[in-house]
């Protein structure tokens, strides 16, 4: 089958959703020989992965994913961090030797959007070289990252925000892993990790790495069920809601997929500088995200507080972005967001160790 799909693949021919699925079935079972595994990939990145390929691939995906079980409504903010491909790794670089390097805004806004009242599942990784992922940034701020599933849920229910870590979720993706660092090519699987958040939330805010994907993942997230969805790739942040300039948008929303432009300026906001929100190593990016928490206005806090906004209209909180920001004000000066952040800290170190020791 694989090599079938290969072929058809390489040839320019899509395949259906169901076929797709299939597929990613065998890349995940371990059944696949690197070689293969690294043909189709490249072979679909050629082509052009389609919407009916990205969701096959999801379904998938989730279909071998631990799943968070929690009452209440859930909202995801993610971006891709399951990155080994050296082309994924040298794009965060593209401007240079020290390239855009943002501090961790999804991060800084996952403890707005919790100080605010809704339960949040952050998902992500260990940094690849050079960067600093989101976890890095947690284990700076003083968050014990090495606990097991169950702990994880327990965060989420009762403090209203939990750390998924990747590896502990996807053990199936340790099958692909190698194929993908070796052929070096950004692959649907840097698309897939947000779309297959073991929370299952139907609220999701995106963030993509180019602004041609927002429409077709507004399209996938239509086809997997969610309910309202902001799907964005903003000028110099590129996965985030951008201060710096133009962000494309696709919002999904009563089944209906709207794309447009917005800028800082609409929402009162002056256009910063990249160098104005730019971050550093761990440390230093966990530095700037509790300068944001603890009030610290200007840039840093203004891009933290739009994409905020954009994770409560998803959510249904709010009607636009005017009120999602003036909530995300709130959520900051009220101390309701450094709250979280304290609590998890506090939530996570009652905890034993078991991340590390059981990957």
């Amino acid at each position: 089958m694989i090599n079938r799909a290969i072929t058809q693949v390489a040839n320019g021919n899509h395949l259906g959703e169901q076929e797709m699925t299939d597929v990613m079935q065998t890349l995940l079972s371990g059944t696949a020989a690197p070689a293969q595994i690294g043909a189709f990939i490249t072979a679909l990145r050629m082509k052009g992965e389609t919407v009916e390929e990205i969701a096959g691939a999801a379904k998938a995906m989730r279909a071998v994913t631990k799943k968070i079980k929690i009452d209440e409504p859930l909202i995801n903010i993610d971006r891709d961090e399951i990155n080994v491909e050296e082309e994924t790794i040298l794009d965060t670089h593209r401007n240079g030797a020290n390239g855009t390097h943002t501090f961790n805004i999804s991060t800084a806004t996952a403890f707005v959007v919790a100080g605010a009242g809704l339960k949040v599942a952050k998902y992500g990784n260990w940094a690849p070289s050079r960067q600093c992922g989101s976890a890095d940034v947690l284990i700076s701020l003083g968050v014990n990252l090495d606990i097991n599933f169950a702990n994880v849920e327990e965060c989420i229910q009762n403090i209203g925000i939990g750390f998924l870590y990747a590896p502990l979720f996807h053990g199936a993706m340790r099958e692909v892993a190698a194929p993908r660092q070796q052929v070096g090519l950004r692959s649907i699987f840097n698309l897939l990790g947000p779309l297959v958040n073991p929370a299952g939330a139907s609220a999701q805010v995106l963030g993509v790495y180019d602004a041609r994907l927002t429409e077709k993942m507004a399209q996938v997230l239509q086809k997997l069920g969610t309910r309202r969805a902001f799907v964005v790739c903003g000028e110099e942040t590129f996965d985030e809601i951008s201060i710096c300039g133009i962000t494309r948008v696709s919002q999904l929303k009563n089944g209906a997929i709207k794309t447009y432009e917005m800028t800082p300026e609409a929402h009162g906001f002056k256009r910063a500088a990249p160098g104005a929100i730019k971050g550093g190593n761990a440390q230093a990016n966990a530095e700037i995200i509790r300068s944001v928490l603890g009030g610290v206005k200007g840039p840093q806090r203004e891009v933290v507080l739009l994409n905020a906004a954009a994770a409560f209209v998803a959510a249904g909180l709010d009607d636009g972005f005017e009120a999602g920001i003036e909530r995300a004000k709130e959520s900051i000066d009220s101390g309701l967001a450094k709250n979280r952040l304290d609590a998890l800290i506090d939530c996570t170190r009652r905890f034993d160790f078991f991340v590390r020791q059981a990957i």
